[in-house]
């Protein structure tokens, strides 16, 4: 089963999909990915878990007209997944953003930054 299929040119978006059906092919992608590695392939099984709560994001934040929306699709998808799969899938996100520079980005906007010493 492949939740990633090209869709028609016209649409730009799968904010047009049903959430839910999206929501329940994706549970299965996130579980699979419990315990793999990101750093090997780039079509390991936690980054199509990742991809695939994307769409899902873009889809409930299209019918709920807003990215909270989005957002409690993903808390619920993940908490149907359970606690391993949604920690496997956090420490994938955090790598990435800390791969793309998130802290530095953000370390002029937060205060509390400072208390971390990031420049140890």
């Amino acid at each position: 089963m492949n939740i990633f299929r090209r869709q028609e040119p016209k649409e730009l978006s799968p904010a047009g999909h049903d959430a839910v059906e999206l929501a329940e092919r994706v549970i299965p992608f996130v579980t699979k990915a419990i315990g793999e590695t990101w750093y090997k392939r780039y079509d390991n099984d936690v980054d199509v878990a990742v991809v695939g709560l994307c769409r899902l994001r873009r889809a409930a934040a299209g019918h709920g007209r807003g990215p909270e929306s989005g957002d409690g699709a993903v808390r619920a998808a993940l908490e149907e997944a359970g606690p391993e799969a949604a920690i496997w899938i956090a420490s994938r996100a955090i790598s990435y953003m800390d791969e793309q520079g998130y802290p530095e980005l953000m370390a002029p906007w937060l205060e509390d930054v400072e208390a971390l010493d990031l420049d140890q």
